[in-house]
Formats: structure tokens, sequence, C-alpha cells
């Protein structure tokens, strides 16, 4: 049996689980760093992606799904 899955359900997938995640891992690192080396720069950005992370769904699926 093949199943197949629409660009709309793989594009939401993506947005809304697998690009969230991996953007908040990111941004820990940089914050972790950033406060180890007392570096404001990295710890900002580090908040400022973490910050995307957890936003970019409530803004991009309204986008694609209407």
């Amino acid at each position: 049996m093949k199943i197949a899955y629409s660009p709309l359900v793989i594009s939401s997938l993506l947005f809304s689980h697998i690009i969230p995640p991996i953007l908040a891992f990111i941004a820990m690192i940089l914050i972790i760093t950033g406060i180890m080396d007392s570096n404001n720069r990295r710890t900002l950005a580090g908040v400022l992606v973490f910050l995307i992370a957890g936003l970019s769904p409530f803004v991009i699926l309204p986008l694609f799904l209407g």
C-alpha cells in the first residue's frame, strides 16, 4: 500500500515539528556558550533564535494553511 502525502502536509509538519526544535537546540547552544564566555552578542543571538523558534509556527503555518 502506497501512501501519498500532499506538499501541504509535509510543509506543515516541517514548519511545526522539525525546524523549531532544531532552531531551539541551536539557540540553547548559543545561550550556554555566550554565558560561559561572557559574550553578550552570542547570548543575545541565542535568545533571538529561541524566540524565532517559538514564534515561527504561529507566523508561517497560517500562511500555508490559510
